[in-house]
Protein backbone atom coordinates (compact mmCIF):
# COMPACT_ATOMS: atom_id res chain seq x y z
CA UNK A 1 0.00 0.00 0.00
CA UNK A 2 1.12 3.37 -1.05
CA UNK A 3 0.09 6.87 0.12
CA UNK A 4 -0.98 9.24 -2.53
CA UNK A 5 -2.87 12.50 -2.71
CA UNK A 6 -5.37 13.74 -5.09
CA UNK A 7 -5.75 17.50 -5.68
CA UNK A 8 -9.02 18.66 -7.66
CA UNK A 9 -10.74 21.70 -9.06
CA UNK A 10 -14.01 21.39 -9.43
CA UNK A 11 -16.65 23.84 -11.69
CA UNK A 12 -17.47 27.04 -9.94
CA UNK A 13 -20.77 26.20 -10.95
CA UNK A 14 -21.96 23.82 -8.45
CA UNK A 15 -24.42 24.75 -5.70
CA UNK A 16 -22.99 23.75 -2.03
CA UNK A 17 -24.85 20.48 -2.44
CA UNK A 18 -23.61 19.40 -5.94
CA UNK A 19 -20.04 19.75 -4.73
CA UNK A 20 -20.57 17.94 -1.48
CA UNK A 21 -22.02 15.79 -4.01
CA UNK A 22 -18.91 15.49 -6.44
CA UNK A 23 -16.59 15.31 -3.69
CA UNK A 24 -18.78 11.82 -1.85
CA UNK A 25 -18.65 10.58 -5.91
CA UNK A 26 -15.07 10.84 -6.01
CA UNK A 27 -13.90 9.54 -2.42
CA UNK A 28 -17.00 6.15 -3.61
CA UNK A 29 -14.81 5.76 -6.70
CA UNK A 30 -11.19 6.07 -4.55
CA UNK A 31 -13.21 3.03 -1.83
CA UNK A 32 -14.09 1.14 -4.79
CA UNK A 33 -10.46 0.45 -5.76
CA UNK A 34 -9.33 -0.43 -2.33
CA UNK A 35 -8.40 2.98 -0.79
CA UNK A 36 -8.03 4.14 2.83
CA UNK A 37 -9.29 8.09 2.82
CA UNK A 38 -7.00 9.42 5.35
CA UNK A 39 -7.76 13.40 5.09
CA UNK A 40 -9.90 15.96 3.22
CA UNK A 41 -8.89 19.34 2.95
CA UNK A 42 -11.86 21.61 1.58
CA UNK A 43 -9.72 24.78 0.23
CA UNK A 44 -13.03 25.85 -0.55
CA UNK A 45 -13.72 28.66 -3.76
CA UNK A 46 -10.54 29.91 -4.90
CA UNK A 47 -9.31 32.17 -8.13
CA UNK A 48 -6.98 30.15 -10.48
CA UNK A 49 -3.94 31.19 -11.77
CA UNK A 50 -5.18 30.89 -14.85
CA UNK A 51 -8.25 29.80 -17.14
CA UNK A 52 -9.16 26.76 -17.14
CA UNK A 53 -12.11 25.81 -19.70
CA UNK A 54 -12.45 29.36 -20.05
CA UNK A 55 -13.50 29.61 -16.22
CA UNK A 56 -11.37 31.52 -13.81
CA UNK A 57 -12.76 30.39 -10.16
CA UNK A 58 -12.95 26.64 -8.89
CA UNK A 59 -13.45 24.77 -5.52
CA UNK A 60 -10.40 23.19 -4.58
CA UNK A 61 -10.05 20.27 -2.71
CA UNK A 62 -6.32 18.25 -1.03
CA UNK A 63 -7.89 14.63 -0.52
CA UNK A 64 -4.94 12.27 1.13
CA UNK A 65 -5.60 8.17 0.77
CA UNK A 66 -3.19 4.86 0.92
CA UNK A 67 -3.96 2.44 -1.94
CA UNK A 68 -2.77 -0.46 -3.65
CA UNK A 69 -0.43 0.70 -6.56
CA UNK A 70 -2.50 -0.13 -9.56
CA UNK A 71 -5.73 1.98 -7.93
CA UNK A 72 -4.42 5.29 -8.95
CA UNK A 73 -4.35 4.63 -13.36
CA UNK A 74 -8.13 3.48 -12.43
CA UNK A 75 -9.14 6.38 -10.40
CA UNK A 76 -7.49 8.88 -12.99
CA UNK A 77 -9.69 6.83 -15.72
CA UNK A 78 -13.46 7.52 -13.81
CA UNK A 79 -12.48 11.09 -12.84
CA UNK A 80 -11.00 11.81 -17.01
CA UNK A 81 -14.89 11.03 -17.50
CA UNK A 82 -16.36 13.52 -14.48
CA UNK A 83 -18.03 16.85 -16.13
CA UNK A 84 -17.68 18.88 -13.23
CA UNK A 85 -13.96 18.50 -12.41
CA UNK A 86 -11.92 20.77 -14.55
CA UNK A 87 -8.86 19.57 -13.40
CA UNK A 88 -6.75 17.09 -10.74
CA UNK A 89 -3.66 15.45 -10.00
CA UNK A 90 -2.52 12.30 -7.90
CA UNK A 91 0.54 11.87 -6.83
CA UNK A 92 2.50 9.67 -4.47
CA UNK A 93 3.83 10.59 -1.26
CA UNK A 94 7.13 9.68 0.16
CA UNK A 95 6.76 7.70 3.33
Amino acid sequence: MNKYELAMVLSPALDEEGKVAEVAKVQATLERFGAKIEKVDDWGKRKLAYEIKKVNEGFISFTTFESPAGAPAEIEARMRIMESVLRYLIIRKEA
